[in-house]
């Protein structure tokens, strides 16, 4: 793990709320910095990397932090930065090498950044729409970030890609029951090895109408953390979940706005469908997270941050979420439909 300690922008909200004094002292002569941050999704349309840099006063000279921040020039390069990343792959466990692609980073401006530490509504980031590959038949992808500054020096940074073939969602199918029970059931799932980070989803979406009004679109939902997993061995995990969540969790969800004549229904329902989602992320982010626990638990010590910018500070990851829906079983629609007063029906 490479620990830098250091004051920049993006800890800048840090000083504001935890100090006294929002004045910044450095004791050392300044050096320009640049902070990046990107998390790079094979499955997303456009990819963003967000580049800015540390500002700074001196001893003799301190700034104040909450005032500088809310200033364009101060955390932004001059310009468009010579920005690109380079393609790299590995077949079968080999090195990874060139594959001669090389994808130039466009300038855009978001314009509907809420006010806040930082500047607003305005918000430069670098971005690519181009494809970006997370790998099949035992490929692998990494892909580096080179980013040359004004002065000609070259920030760099890379990441493997999160979310080839090898993470997958095994189960097909998820049992309910309405009655009270203590019983679980598991659902599987396969993490490739190269994941830092990820978290397990469950979420039943349907469908509302009330007499008079438009169609709703509306679901439950759970997560499942690290500590919920369990591992069966290699890279297949499983969780449990009750048998009696999604009855449990969708009687508080309705609570009043059932049936109360059901020859003249006020209320009806449609089942829509059952999704189960892993969203995964690089080991970078979790030596990120790790470091900032780490920072927490210690508040009154030195800033320690984690990064794996050469060159800067920051982070350079990846991340995906993989979906997929899955049967419910007869049992569970069945005891749903008999729920009555809650009006689902078949579409």
């Amino acid at each position: 793990m490479k620990k830098r300690i250091c004051f920049f922008s993006l800890l800048a909200s840090l000083v504001v709320v935890n100090a006294c004094s929002s004045d910044v002292e450095l004791y050392a002569d300044y050096k320009d910095m640049a902070i990046i941050y990107a998390m790079l999704d094979h499955r997303a349309d456009t990819n963003y990397v967000k580049i800015t840099r540390a500002f700074c006063g001196t001893s003799d000279d301190p700034i104040d932090a909450s005032e500088v921040a809310l200033i364009y020039d101060s955390s932004n390069y001059p310009g468009k930065l010579d920005t690109r990343i380079i393609e790299l792959r590995s077949t079968y466990g080999g090195s990874y090498e060139s594959t001669g692609r090389e994808i130039i980073l466009d300038t855009m401006t978001i314009h509907n950044k809420e006010e806040g530490v930082f500047y607003a509504p305005d918000q430069m980031v670098y971005y690519t729409t181009e494809p970006l590959n997370s790998g099949t038949n035992g490929q692998k992808y990494k892909y580096r970030l080179i980013v040359v500054k004004p002065n000609g020096d070259t920030v760099t940074a890379a990441t493997k890609m999160i979310g080839n073939e090898e993470l997958l969602i095994t189960t097909n199918k998820v049992v309910f029951q309405m009655s009270p029970t203590n019983n679980v059931e598991k659902a599987f799932f396969k993490i490739e090895s190269e994941t830092g980070l990820f978290e397990i989803g469950m979420q039943f979406n349907y469908l509302e109408q009330h007499e008079g009004q438009e169609m709703k679109r509306k679901h439950i939902s759970r997560s499942f953390g690290s500590s919920d997993v369990i591992h069966l061995g290699g890279d297949y995990y499983c969780v449990e979940y009750s048998l009696n969540w999604l009855f449990n969790t969708l009687a508080i969800a309705i609570g009043g706005d059932t049936i109360a004549d059901l020859n003249h229904p006020n209320v009806v329902r449609y089942v829509d469908d059952f999704v189960i989602s892993i969203s995964a992320a690089g080991e970078d982010l979790y030596n990120y997270f790790a470091a900032n626990q780490a920072q927490q638990s210690n508040p009154v010590g030195f800033v320690s941050v984690y990064s794996n910018i050469d060159g800067g500070y920051g982070l350079f990851s990846s991340r995906t979420t993989v979906k997929k829906v899955v049967n419910m079983s007869n049992s569970t629609l069945n005891d749903l439909f008999a729920e009555t007063s809650w009006g689902f029906q078949e579409q």
